[in-house]
Formats: C-alpha cells, sequence, structure tokens
C-alpha cells in the first residue's frame, strides 16, 4: 500500500485588457482593477488602473488550489468617485479546459455579468416514488455544498417546486442562517397521479420535472438574493421508482444579456494549472536526503542544491522549494550552503514564510490606521493637489514615519529566530570582510532587513497578508513615499528626492536607534561563544517580586526591585545602580511562563523557573508581562536543559496548587509553550517540497544530462572552456558529476512510481467490474490518498 494527494495548483498572470467600453459620461475614464476567482470566491485582487480604457496590469499571482472548483474565472471592476464597484465583464474558463490554456499568452473576449448567472454550489436530492393510497410522489431535499458567501454571511432557504402541464407547485424550506454549507433534511410530498398501465405511467412523467432554487434570504428591500437551481425530470425515478444525486447548481435560463461580441473588450491572461501527486516519505528519502545534505559539501557548487538552481530556468522556481524543505526540517539555506546564485532568492523566500508573524504584530496595525485615515503626504510640489498644502503633507508623513521606525527598531525581541540566524550571519561576513569600520556589522544587516523585508512590505501589504487587497492610488503613494523613506534610513543612504526631509531624522536618536535595532546576536541559536565576551543590555524595569525563600528561615514576600537583563545573565537589585541581590545566568533559565492568578491573587504574574526553584515576578501591566515573558524566553531558548512541562500555579502550603502533587520537585503538570508567537511552526508538507523539486529535476534532466557531459569534459580536457558547458558552474568535476548520478538516480525512480500510478488510474477507469467486488484503489486517509 501507499498514499498518495493529489493536489492542484494553478499560477496567473494577468497581463492587460483593452477596449474597454468608455464610463457613460463626461470623462470617459475608467479606474479599472481586476479579480481572480474560483467559481465566486475571490483569491487575487490587482491595483487599481485609473484613468485608463485599457489598463496594464502585469501582475503575477500564485495559488493552491484548496477545494474542488468549476471555473476560473477573472472580472474586470471599474471604481467610480464613490468607492462603489460595478462589474465589466468577466472570462470563465471551466477546470477541464485550462490544459488548453496552459503556458500561453491569450486573449480572451469579457463577457457579460448577471446576477442571475453567477453560481456555484451543489444541491443533493433524493427522488422516491411512493405507493401509498394517494399514489404521491415523495421529493426529500437533503443539504447543500459549497454555497456562496454573500455579504459576508449566507442565510439559504430551497424552493421546490412540481411543474408540468397545468399544475404549479412549490414549497420551501425553512432558512439556515450563517452558512454556505445548509442541511436541510425536510420531505416534501406531491401528489403524482399515476395510471395502472405501464406506457401511460412513463408518459405521464416525461411531462414532469421537479425544480430546486436556492436562495439568500436578505431583509433588503430589493428582495431575496437567487443563488442557482436544478430541473429535474421525473423520468429519471425509471422503473425502480428512486433517484439519489448530487446536482451542480445552475443560472436562470434567461441569466445571460444579449452584448455583441467586442462590447466589453478583451483580457489578457498566462494561466498554468499543474497538480502534484504526492507519495510517502520513504519513496523521496533518497532525494530528500540529498538536498539537505547540500550544506555539508564541498564545494558547494557539487551540492544538490545548487544544481537545481543551476538547471532551474528562473531561481526564484529552485528557491520557493528548497527554502521550505530545509524549514520543514529545521536547517537554514545561508550564503555557503546553495551558492550565490540562490542566495537572495532563497534569503527572501525565508524571511517571507518565518516572518509573516513577525510583520503581523509590528506593521499592521499602522498600516491598518493609514490606509483608513487616508491622510494626504505628497511632498513633491509637482504632484500636489490645489486643496494640500505642503507643510501639512510633509508633517503627516513624518509622524507616520516616525512611528513606522520607532516600531521597528524596538523589535527585535520578536524577530523569529531563523532570521536572527541569518542576519547573524550577515553580521560576522560583514565584520569580517570591512574590519576598519566598527559600524558595519549593524548597517549591513539593518540595510538588508530594511531594503528586503520591511520596505517591500510596506510598499506592497497586500503581498504580504497586511491586507487584504491592493490599497487605493492615494494610500498607495502614501505607502511609497514611507517605504522610499524608511528605506533610506535603514541603509543610512542619502536620498536626492527627500534630502530636505530627511534633515528631520538624521538626529542621533536614529542612529543609534538602528544600530541597536538588529536583533541581539545571543537570540540565534548558531551564534558564537566569543561573541559573550561582550555584555549586550537588553532591559531594565522595576517590577515586584517574590521572595525566593534560598534561606531555611528567610521571610517570603513581596518587594519591588530593579531587574537588569543582559545576554549574561538576569538580575535583580534592590534600587537602580546598587550590586545585584541575585544573579540568573542565562543558561539556568529551564522555562519563562505566566503564573495564575489563583496563586497569589494578583494579576500579571509570571515565572522564572531555574533548576531548582521559580522566581515569581509581578509585572506593572499585562502587556510589560507579555514583553517580558517573551524577551526571556527569547534570550534562554537555546539552552539545553529547557523544561517540556511545568507548573502553572505556585507550590504553596506543601502542594502545587494545579496538580495537588506534595512534592516540590515534581515534574511539571502541563507542556511549556514554547517559544514566541513569532516563531509559529509553519505549516509545509515535506513530501510535497520534495515532490515539486523532483519534478523540476524532471522537466529539466536535458540540463542535467548536460551537466553531466561538461563535468566529463572537464575532467579530461583543461583547455578553454567549451562554449556549450560554459553556462554551468562546475568547481569540483568529480564530485559534481557524483552528485548528479546521485539526482539522475532518484528522479528516474520517481519517475516510476508517477508511470505505476498513472497505469493503475487508467486501469481502473477501464475496468468493467462493480466497484464494489474489487479492492477500491483509493481512498482517504487523513490528507493523502492510499492506492493499492
Amino acid at each position: 500500500m501507499s498514499d498518495q494527494a493529489d493536489i492542484s495548483l494553478t499560477s496567473s498572470s494577468v497581463g492587460e485588457a483593452k477596449n474597454i467600453p468608455p464610463y457613460p459620461g463626461p470623462n470617459k475614464m475608467r479606474d479599472c482593477y481586476c479579480t481572480v476567482n474560483l467559481d465566486q470566491e475571490e483569491v487575487f485582487r490587482t491595483k487599481i488602473i485609473e484613468k485608463s480604457l485599457c489598463p496594464f496590469y502585469g501582475e503575477d499571482f500564485y495559488c493552491e488550489i484548496p477545494r474542488n472548483f468549476r471555473h476560473l474565472s477573472f472580472y474586470i471592476f471599474d471604481r467610480d468617485v464613490f468607492r462603489r464597484d460595478s462589474s465589466i465583464g468577466k472570462v470563465a474558463v471551466k477546470k477541464e479546459d485550462l490544459q488548453k490554456y496552459h503556458g500561453k499568452d491569450t486573449w480572451f473576449q469579457l463577457q457579460p455579468v448577471s446576477a442571475d448567472s453567477e453560481v456555484q454550489g451543489k444541491v443533493h436530492l433524493e427522488l422516491r416514488l411512493s405507493e401509498v393510497i394517494t399514489d404521491s410522489g415523495v421529493v426529500c431535499h437533503k443539504l447543500c455544498q459549497g454555497l456562496p458567501i454573500v455579504n459576508g454571511q449566507c442565510d439559504p432557504y430551497a424552493a421546490v417546486s412540481l411543474l408540468g402541464p397545468s399544475r404549479s407547485e412549490a414549497k420551501k424550506t425553512k432558512v439556515k442562517r450563517k452558512t454556505n454549507n445548509p442541511q436541510f433534511d425536510e420531505v416534501f410530498y406531491f401528489e403524482v397521479r399515476i395510471f395502472t398501465q405501464k406506457r401511460t405511467q412513463v408518459l405521464t412523467c416525461l411531462f414532469l420535472f421537479l425544480r430546486v432554487d436556492l436562495w439568500n434570504a436578505s431583509n433588503l428591500k430589493f428582495g431575496d438574493e437567487f443563488l442557482g437551481g436544478v430541473r429535474v425530470p421525473l423520468k429519471v425515478l425509471g422503473q425502480a421508482g428512486v433517484h439519489d444525486a448530487w446536482y451542480f447548481l445552475q443560472p436562470r435560463e434567461n441569466g445571460n444579456k444579449s452584448v455583441k461580441a467586442d462590447e466589453l473588450g478583451s483580457l489578457r491572461l498566462n494561466i498554468v494549472y499543474t497538480e502534484d501527486h504526492v507519495f510517502p516519505s520513504e519513496r523521496y528519502s533518497p532525494l530528500t536526503d540529498l538536498l539537505l545534505q547540500s550544506a555539508q559539501v564541498e564545494p558547494v557548487s557539487a551540492s544538490a542544491a545548487h544544481i537545481l538552481g543551476e538547471v532551474c530556468r528562473e531561481k526564484q522556481e529552485a528557491a520557493v522549494p528548497l527554502v521550505r524543505l530545509f524549514l520543514h526540517y529545521g536547517k537554514i539555506v545561508i550564503a555557503n550552503s546553495v551558492g550565490n546564485s540562490l542566495t537572495s532568492k532563497c534569503i527572501d523566500e525565508t524571511m517571507k514564510l518565518a516572518g509573516m508573524h513577525y510583520l503581523q504584530v509590528t506593521l499592521k496595525p499602522i498600516i491598518d490606521e493609514i490606509c483608513t485615515e487616508h491622510k494626504s503626504c505628497e511632498i513633491d510640489p509637482v504632484k500636489l493637489k490645489e486643496s494640500e498644502n505642503l507643510e501639512t503633507n510633509r508633517e503627516n508623513l513624518r509622524q507616520y514615519v516616525d512611528r513606522i521606525f520607532n516600531v521597528i527598531t524596538t523589535s527585535g525581541v520578536r524577530c523569529p529566530t531563523v532570521m536572527c540566524d541569518i542576519f547573524f550571519s550577515l553580521r560576522e561576513s560583514a565584520a569580517s570582510r570591512f574590519q576598519v569600520d566598527q559600524d558595519v556589522r549593524y548597517t549591513a544587516v539593518s540595510s538588508f532587513i530594511f531594503l528586503r523585508f520591511f520596505a517591500p512590505a510596506i510598499l506592497s501589504p497586500n503581498l504580504f497578508q497586511l491586507r487584504p487587497h491592493h490599497p487605493d492610488p492615494c494610500t498607495s503613494r502614501t505607502l511609497t513615499l514611507i517605504s522610499k523613506t524608511i528605506q533610506t534610513l535603514g541603509s543610512l543612504a542619502k536620498s536626492k528626492s527627500v534630502s530636505e526631509f530627511m534633515t528631520f531624522f538624521s538626529s542621533q536618536y536614529f542612529l543609534m536607534s538602528l544600530k541597536f535595532f538588529t536583533p541581539n546576536p545571543c537570540f540565534s541559536p548558531s551564534f558564537s561563544p566569543s561573541y559573550l565576551l561582550f555584555t549586550t543590555l537588553i532591559s531594565l524595569r522595576f517590577m515586584i517580586k517574590r521572595a525566593q525563600g534560598r534561606n531555611r528561615f528567610g521571610m517570603k514576600n513581596f518587594k519591588k526591585r530593579w531587574f537588569r537583563l543582559t545576554n549574561h545573565e538576569f538580575t535583580y537589585h534592590k534600587t537602580k545602580g546598587e550590586g545585584a541581590l541575585c544573579r540568573i545566568p542565562i543558561e539556568n533559565i529551564l522555562a519563562v511562563e505566566r503564573l495564575e492568578e489563583e496563586s497569589f491573587k494578583m494579576k500579571n504574574m509570571f515565572q522564572v523557573i531555574q533548576p531548582e526553584r521559580a522566581l515569581y515576578i509581578q509585572a506593572n501591566n499585562c502587556v510589560e508581562a507579555r514583553d517580558w515573558i517573551d524577551i526571556l524566553t527569547k534570550v534562554s531558548q537555546c539552552n539545553r536543559k529547557r523544561l517540556s512541562t511545568y507548573h502553572p500555579s505556585a507550590y504553596l502550603n506543601g502542594h502545587w496548587l494545579c496538580c495537588k502533587q506534595s512534592i516540590d520537585s515534581a515534574p511539571g503538570c502541563t507542556p511549556c509553550t514554547g517559544g514566541l508567537p513569532a516563531n509559529i511552526q509553519l505549516d509545509i508538507d515535506g513530501d510535497r517540497e520534495t515532490e515539486r523539486i523532483y519534478s523540476l529535476f524532471s522537466t529539466y534532466m536535458s540540463k542535467l544530462v548536460k551537466m553531466q557531459e561538461a563535468c566529463g569534459s572537464k575532467s579530461v580536457y583543461d583547455g578553454p572552456e567549451q562554449e556549450e558547458y560554459s553556462t554551468f558552474v562546475i568547481d569540483d568535476p568529480q564530485e559534481t558529476y557524483k552528485t548528479l548520478k546521485q539526482i539522475v538516480s532518484a528522479v528516474q525512480t520517481l519517475d516510476l512510481e508517477h508511470e505505476g500510478h498513472v497505469f493503475s488510474s487508467v486501469m481502473k477507469g477501464h475496468s468493467t467490474t462493480q466497484l464494489n467486488d474489487v479492492p477500491s484503489l483509493m481512498k482517504y486517509v487523513g490528507k493523502k490518498l492510499i492506492i493499492s
């Protein structure tokens, strides 16, 4: 037995539209954007192109298909001055037709959009002919699936009608609130007069049909909203008198308006639709192990990861699955592990994956505020509107930049560990190469993270899940100005376009903030111990602590103390500036967790757990408590003896309040919460990523063969490099050939697995045996399929 998951993926390039009908007004121009939809569910939206009837978008969109769908649709919308959206036209491609357009630039004619024609979902019907005294037909309307969400919710009900010559009866189900998968389970009876002659009975059924219409109940004056319907002739009952099936909902027969060709314009698209067939882990082990060993291969050009980058047409298509695979197995792709050709793409992808939550907690609140307030920040006199004031705009921009710069430079403790590893590597490399410049270890990292991480997220918040859609043009201009300024601040560079404006941010405060922003190297599990010769002050604060009772007769009371945290130790003092009353080395911190309020009837308490005791501390407020837990967890997360369980309550009166155990050294009763929210586990399927890498190797097999030939040529020929092999970077022909041979072997083995799966599927499709008479070829187990 082997399990396999079939996963669909699509990428679309929304190029441009042309010949959009003019706006019915004096201006004629439109502000248009395009959406990508699975049936009626919007999954992507382009930016708004202002004042154009031939808008150019040039945007790429990549999406994993989470469910079955019938159409991949593209809608063109126009936004007017009142920010209302009206549909202009659409392109709908059936799922089975996607392969026709795979990888091709295609112009599609826009079709009209009608509310009555926009349907999705399906309905399950059970029809039964019951021979009772009244000879009545029984129709059972059971449930629906996949209905659209209308205005944030869907309140569906069904209208069931039996129609035919001289009769029209309609009945309705109850309304199911706030669901797009309603289950009605209601039975409706319709009387059907049937004659005893079999031939007459068949003729009677030919003229009767059942109609089921789905509606969204609405309190608006415009009435209920049509969701789709089906028409089922009663002849489907046949001689058995029973019919049970799922039906796709259909639009109304008069749903489409009559519009002449070329009236709505056309849209240029490039659609790529693929499916991943994922086998169990053992099938991928040879290729996975080969890839994960890339960091240890010398020279790096002989590694499987480097070879992947060499043969792929675009570095990005190699970087995405490679980074995800490495992160899944807890490894990091740094410069020395994949070669310079892939370094940039791999680091960008790593930060985008691991830093998504970091961006959410750092930038999203203020980005939301900027998009809501719509304050003008234009400082270019040429682009200034008549109603705007330059000084007011400059002050608006200055405030936004100041706030964003502050939240960034104080967010180092929330930076994910994997990003800290990257920055530590960059910092040490820069310091080693530019030994004269003492500040380069800071500016190298700050300029990198501002340029490659924060500035792009501010510029296009929708691409980093900070906003659901592209911001409007005015807000987009504001974000562009903020992004440029932040990028300039991070790199400590001077920009001609904002030189006058930048004078406000040239103070020593901003320079020092940048210098100490870079996440502390002690946060990185791969930091060099020699770096700890330098003490870095991380946090200072007055808080209340409970005496630990280190002396047998000592009082366990609460006292206010001055707490100090460095990369070496956590200490507290009687007052600021005095000697330490207690020193806790960082390596002795086994866990940092909240303390339940019931312990001492005090809020905002947390505990620093040491080998022999726990230090109980009360912060001044809940935010401060969370920050201290975060930062202490961060600096101690690499300690080898960290606990996996803890006691959420204190040990009082001879027992733990949480689990009632009497021994004070008893193991914890609750799992530790682990790292910071910023270090959340990534939902990555390692097998799937290896499958994607296999697909790339298989696609570029001819290049792998040519690379093998290049290795042979270099081994026996020491003259000028032959032109046909000059595109490959090969430092050690023998080691590279050895890796290539292993890659080709692993790819060929997986080729056979896929051929076997395809053959089994074909044989199943051509089998005339009843499915119940033979072992099933497929069945779901968890998220995968089992294939025998």
